[in-house]
Formats: structure tokens, sequence, C-alpha cells
């Protein structure tokens, strides 16, 4: 047993010592304990010093959690994708869902989290709104800092500086798509500077394709269908219940991928796993009759695509000669 134990302790500490000399990202080592029994995880650092599981944002969803080890890295970059246009809303809400989380760690310091994008990102994807942001996740405006940047290099420059600011709880940084300038040095230097203050910086990205970076995660993020409204009888017939999104954990050296479907709770300002038995609005029966009363001018409804409507039919013959 001993000898067993010896040669465990041995194994990890070389394993750290080539971590430390290859600059690895992190990665998640066994570490033999007193007894000889094997101990929970450590996580890696570039510079090889190891850090425990709790120095880390949980997403109080157990499963996703336990998947990451006890949740995502404080003091490192972690990317958010958004794959379609369309996605961006649902990103754009998990990564407020995580500021939201950061800001009630330490309620009394009232840090502010900085939001940060391109004059791009958001044109398309839209500009924060603070009321429903603070009605929605329970961030007061005060606390959340809001910058633009009409260039790229702009953008990244403030981020890495606004990373190492001790008066900052957090930085999101929104880009759209895959720049050339974001790169694998781009994105070290936003890594280093997250690590050495110890804050996380959370790189949330429109419609972008999966390219190499120094992020130790990556997540995918899309809408999913809303649930039914939970009532004390249960769900609620032809009902809308909080929205939905689609979580995929695409990228990590410490956990396996994983796909889960999530809620924001917008009354306990918590993300919530949707469980099997609770069904998606999308799953119940269309209701039956018409949804709209037909119009008092046009009572039928075009017979084929391509007709023109527009016209009288008097019209559209002297439209068609002309």
């Amino acid at each position: 047993m001993a000898v067993s134990a010896l040669a465990q302790e041995r194994l990890c500490a070389l394993r750290h010592e080539i971590a430390r000399i290859e600059g690895v990202l992190p990665e998640r080592l066994a570490a033999p304990s007193a007894d000889g029994q094997t101990a929970d995880g450590i996580l890696m650092r570039r510079s090889g010093r190891g850090l425990p599981d709790g120095d880390c944002l949980p997403s109080q969803v157990e499963p996703l959690d336990a998947l990451l080890g006890g949740g995502l890295p404080l003091g490192a970059l972690t990317e958010i994708h958004a794959p379609t246009a369309r996605a961006a809303g649902a990103a754009a809400a998990f990564a407020l869902a995580l500021g939201s989380r950061l800001l009630q760690r330490e309620p009394q310091k009232h840090l502010p989290l900085l939001w940060l994008g391109t004059t791009e990102a958001f044109s398309e994807g839209g500009l924060p709104y603070a009321a429903g942001i603070r009605e929605t996740f329970g961030i007061a405006p005060q606390r959340l800092l809001f910058a633009e940047a009409p260039k790229l290099g702009d953008t990244l420059w403030i981020g890495e500086e606004a990373a190492r600011l001790p008066d900052l709880a957090g930085v999101i940084l929104e880009l759209r798509g895959n720049p050339r300038m974001l790169d694998l040095t781009a994105t070290r230097r936003l890594h280093r500077r997250a690590q050495a203050a110890g804050r996380p910086v959370f790189l949330l990205r429109q419609s972008a394709e999966q390219t190499p970076t120094a992020a130790p995660v990556r997540l995918l993020v899309s809408p999913a269908p809303a649930g039914l409204r939970q009532t004390l009888d249960g769900p609620l017939r032809d009902s809308l219940g909080p929205p939905g999104l689609e979580l995929t954990v695409a990228k990590s050296r410490t956990a396996r991928p994983g796909t889960f479907t999530l809620e924001w709770n917008p009354h306990e300002r918590r993300l919530q796993l949707r469980t099997a038995n609770q069904p998606s609005a999308q799953a119940q029966p269309a209701v039956s009759g018409s949804v709209v009363s037909a119009s008092v001018y046009r009572p039928n409804l075009a017979q084929a695509a391509g007709q023109v409507v527009g016209f009288a039919p008097e019209r559209r013959r002297a439209a068609a000669g002309g």
C-alpha cells in the first residue's frame, strides 16, 4: 500500500512538472491522499499551481456543475458561442445569468460587471436594456457598465485592460463572427489577464464557428422551446413558462461533452434544469379553429403561391398588359 501511494504521489508530481514546463491549459489531475486512496481532482493552471475545485463559479445546476468539476473557472477565459444569429439572444441571456451569479457571490463589494462589444455585434444582437435586465436577472443598472467600440482592435484592447482592473467583478466581451484578429495569441492574452486577476472573462460570440482559442471551456448555447408554466396543480396547459436554452459543453480539459436543457427562473434569479417530465409548449396539441378572424375585404386566402393579390381583377389585367 505504501509503495503504491508513493508511486502515485511521484506520478502526480511528474504530471505537475510536465504541465508547468509545457504551459498547458487547465487539466484535472488525481492527487493521492495520505491513506493511499485517490483524492479529489485539482485544477492545474498554466503556472503549474494547483487550485482547489471550489475556485470556480457554480451555475447552481447540479448535473452541469458536476460535469464541469464544480463550475466554470473564475480566473479564466470562457467562450460562450451562439452558432447562429438567431441564437445570440439565448447566448447573451446565459452570459447575463452567469453575471448575475457572479454579482451574488460578493454583494457587499458592489463591484460592477462590464459588458463590452463591437458596434457590429450590438447592431446585430441589440443593445442591453437596463430595465429588463434588472427585472429579469436582478442586476441593478449601476452594477452593469456598458462600452461599445467601432473597431475590433480597440475592443480587444479595452477587454485586456478591463480584465485586470480590481474594481470590476468580471467582463463580458461580445464579438461577431470569426475575425482573423481573434486568434490564439489574442485569446491567450485575455486568458492570462483573467488568470492574473482571478476574475472571469466571458467571450460571447455571435454566429461563430469553433476555432482554436486559449479558453479552457467552450459552451454552445441555442434557444430551446419554452416549457409550460408550473402551478400548484402541475403544468398549466397551453401556457408559456420560463424561457429555455440548450447548453452544450463543446470543449473542456476537465469534463466530458454534455448537453443540457436549462430554464431561467426570474423569481429565484437562477438557472434550473428542465426535467424529462416537464413538457415543452411546442409538445402540446394545436388549438383547433382559426387563429385570427378572416379579413372583411379578403375573406378568402390565396390558393397558390405566386399569385398577385394586391390588385382587383380588372387592375391586375391592366398591369399585365402594361
